[in-house]
């Protein structure tokens, strides 16, 4: 794994999630293989009947000089036809969004998770809180008692 959205599972219920490749140039490669990556602020937009990552931040290459692409620059996703209507459909409904949630490497190919998502209201990023706290405060316990 080069990157993980933490923060996706922090403030969406995922609904459903995809896998896509990305179309990326050679430094880029060479800079994800390094871990140099980072999806916190990261969105996907459906433009056209084709999806794009924006905010994807990719440091550049130390020694790619000329060749390096902007950091922030927009990346287009590459899933089939069918799931791409099926996501846009879905987005069209009332709070539903698509984030990338990680990052990663399959064989030689780099791969994003995206997710379907609906949005926490903020009692419910309380209720994770707790049950968070809760599910804690039971290991600590049962740690203690078997010492």
């Amino acid at each position: 794994m080069i990157a993980n959205n933490k923060k996706a599972y922090h403030d969406y219920f995922i609904l459903e999630k995809y896998e896509a490749g990305i179309v990326l140039h050679g430094t880029e490669v060479k800079s994800l293989r390094m871990g140099k990556c980072s999806i916190k602020e990261a969105f996907i937009r459906i433009e056209d009947g084709e999806v794009f990552l924006y905010g994807m931040h990719v440091s550049p290459y130390e020694k790619g000089n000329i060749f390096n692409k902007d950091p922030l620059r927009v990346k287009k996703l590459l899933l089939h036809k069918k799931e791409i209507d099926k996501i846009f459909g879905k987005m069209k409904e009332r709070g539903n969004t698509v984030v990338p949630l990680k990052v990663y490497f399959r064989g030689s190919l780099v791969k994003v998770e995206i997710g379907l998502a609906k949005g926490k209201k903020l009692y419910d990023k309380r209720n994770d809180i707790a049950k968070k706290d809760q599910k804690r405060e039971a290991q600590r316990e049962f740690k203690v008692r078997n010492l």
